[in-house]
């Protein structure tokens, strides 16, 4: 069995080696570029002054005003944008795995449906804005563990089972933020629960990117430790079995991790459509379908991808447009174009 696995070794060493390394410098050289655009406008030569400076002394080039823009403004926001790209894209490469459906998305099992769900309660409820964030990611976490605990005891299929459950609580969670849409307020609770809804990283803080680093990086870590299985597992489960591999097991881990990078990037920007169902396609059509290369490449270019949507989003217009409206503006043709090309499933 190892003489089959070394040659897939062998041709990603050979072939996509350097697309991380490339897709990566392009993310550092977008997030410069994106720190110093703005209704305030920083040189980008000032903007890699001022971040050197928090590491070694430099002389002092720049206004205070340029350092308060670029370090408590622009660059939480820009670091929570590459952030909710990275995981929204990993989730969505992983669904497509497990479930061998290239059709799988991050709201799949209603972590999307249970965060809108919790955020819309806090509202009514008048929670603080931190405290919406931490309604939002309870509520995902809930949702999900909802629907593998019915999925569980539902005869038939698990994955069919896993699917279909994850539609049932979607359905419920958003009838349930509906009644809540109609009891609100209409002068403030109402306005604030739709604009949550559409998505947005304004008003991004530090408190937000430490917030989410933790969950994320636990849900990603065994992703990483376990892309070569993830791969063996898309030939098939009777595949995996014979490769002395768990597939029951490895999907629940891989279902598990999904879920805290969804709960934590949907509890701090709000519903986001789109990036994880799109990236990992057009990351697939870059680097082939093999996970332990189509996951580090979704995810930076899932980080890439925010990024210049965000951009757009601050930048095109006086009024700043809600992020998820341009995913969807944006992904939606793009997605149509892939079909059209004849993309295949994973």
């Amino acid at each position: 069995m190892e003489t089959k696995r070394q040659p897939d070794r062998e041709v990603f060493s050979r072939n996509h080696r350097s697309t991380p390394v490339v897709l990566g410098l392009l993310l550092l050289l977008g997030a410069i570029v994106s720190l110093s655009l703005g209704r305030y406008g920083v040189p980008a030569v000032q903007v890699v002054r001022i971040l050197l400076s928090r590491v070694v002394p430099l002389h002092k080039t720049w206004t205070d005003v340029m350092e308060t823009v670029v370090v408590n403004i622009r660059l939480p926001r820009i670091v929570l944008a590459c952030l909710v790209g990275c995981a929204l894209s990993a989730t969505g490469a992983s669904y497509q795995a497990v479930f061998q459906n290239p059709m799988a998305s991050p709201d799949i099992l209603s972590a999307s449906a249970g965060a809108a769900f919790g955020a819309a309660l806090a509202i009514l409820s008048g929670f603080s804005t931190f405290g919406i964030t931490i309604m939002a990611f309870l509520f995902s976490i809930l949702a999900v563990g909802l629907v593998i605990v019915v999925s569980r005891f539902a005869p038939g299929l698990k994955v069919m089972n896993l699917i279909l459950a994850g539609i049932m609580m979607g359905s419920l969670l958003s009838a349930g933020t509906s009644y809540i849409k109609l009891v609100a307020d209409p002068s403030n609770q109402l306005p604030a629960i739709t604009y949550w809804m559409m998505g947005s990283l304004s008003g991004a803080k530090a408190r937000d990117v430490a917030f989410i680093t933790i969950p994320l990086t636990i849900g990603v870590i065994p992703l990483i430790l376990l892309r070569w299985q993830v791969t063996v597992l898309t030939v098939g489960d009777e595949e995996a079995r014979t490769m002395g591999i768990n597939p029951h097991r490895l999907r629940t881990v891989v279902i598990l991790s999904s879920t805290l990078l969804t709960a934590a990037s949907v509890s701090v920007s709000g519903m986001i459509g789109w990036v994880g169902l799109v990236i990992p396609h057009l990351s697939r059509r870059i680097v082939g379908s093999a996970f332990q290369i189509l996951l580090p490449v979704s995810m930076l270019n899932g980080a890439l991808f925010l990024l210049v949507v965000d951009n757009v989003s601050r930048n095109l217009l006086e009024v700043e447009i809600p992020i998820g409206i341009l995913t969807a503006f944006i992904g939606a043709p793009f997605f149509i174009h892939l079909i059209m090309k004849g993309e295949k499933a994973v």
